[in-house]
């Protein structure tokens, strides 16, 4: 029987806990979420244990507490243009106004370059910052600095044992879930127009308070039969933006993770988020306004349900 995690605060009290999901039911556990992370092949079984008595003496109302952001993270990896389909829309979003190819002809360039980069590059990683971590249900306020304010649902893998220098082979091993992060994007500030020698600026266009809706659910990875075979979905205001397969992906989640681990030790409870499918708001010239309702679903993560707010309006 699969089960989940989530990270929660129960009706009267300051203090989070892990609990254990099951149905629509809550366990809540003696472990905080990192030791559940950390100490997984301690605890697994009975955690297998409890699950199979789901809604017996002290589980709760998965409606009667407050689910929080499921990690607390201490790294947060982020691979940008990881998605086929969505680099191609970018490559015709972002053409030149006297290029003289056809969209076709971008197309199959695009298309073409990235069968090469697969079989011969590297992803393309940048660092998110843990304080814009929020839950998947805390409202997202919009910095009034800018009104280019984009979502960008992927699926986040959560490391469960340091990872250091792994090869594709060995990463899974050390992945021990999933959650699923909105990785919220300013599109206006990606791009240094007064230092183009530099390029992207990440910092300022991702960062900013509750940018990464994460959660509700931490799904453990012996539950996913294959993370390259997942349904990643996001409404705007009930309408479907993103549809996408996790098989449309460039680099595997198995290459992202080693990828990444070559680099820097990746230590338990860090994500490494998995890049964004076709379908954010520059694509369809919409992006976030007052008022919005993002409703995001990844196979077997739940649901987030996020509504937007500008600053300075209650």
């Amino acid at each position: 029987m699969a089960y989940s995690f989530i990270r929660f605060r129960a009706p009267g009290e300051s203090g989070t806990r892990a609990g254990l999901v099951s149905g629509h039911h809550v366990l809540p556990l003696e472990q905080r979420i990192d030791d559940v992370v950390a100490g997984w092949r301690d605890i697994e079984a009975r955690c297998d244990a409890l699950a199979a008595d789901a809604g017996g003496h002290g589980w709760l109302n998965y409606d009667d507490v407050e689910v929080l952001a499921p990690v607390e993270p201490r790294q947060v990896i982020q691979a940008g243009a990881n998605y086929r389909t969505h680099v191609i829309d970018l490559s015709l979003a972002h053409r030149p106004a006297d290029d003289p190819r056809s969209e076709e002809q971008i197309a199959e360039e695009t298309a073409a370059m990235m069968d090469k980069r697969a079989a011969e590059g590297l992803a393309y990683f940048f660092i998110g910052l843990p304080t814009a971590i929020a839950s998947a249900a805390d409202e997202l306020v919009l910095p009034g600095y800018s009104r280019k304010h984009d979502w960008e649902l992927e699926l986040a893998a959560v490391i469960g044992t340091e990872a250091f220098r792994l090869s594709p082979e060995e990463a899974l091993d050390h992945v021990f879930g999933y959650t699923m992060v909105n990785d919220i994007t300013t599109r206006d500030l990606v791009f240094r127009k007064d230092m183009p020698e530099i390029g992207t600026d990440w910092y300022r266009a991702k960062n900013a308070p509750g940018f990464l809706p994460t959660g509700p659910l931490l799904l453990p990875a012996k539950f996913v039969d294959d993370p390259q075979d997942l349904k990643v979905t996001l409404k705007l205001n009930g309408e479907t933006m993103q549809d996408e397969s996790t098989s449309d992906m460039i680099f595997t989640v198995a290459q992202l993770v080693s990828q990444a681990s070559q680099n820097m030790p990746l230590l338990p409870g860090d994500l490494v988020l998995t890049g964004s499918p076709a379908g954010n708001g520059a694509h369809w010239g919409r992006l976030l306004r007052d008022g919005d309702v993002m409703e995001g679903s990844i196979s077997g993560l739940g649901t987030q349900i996020v509504r937007c707010r500008d600053e300075g309006t209650s």
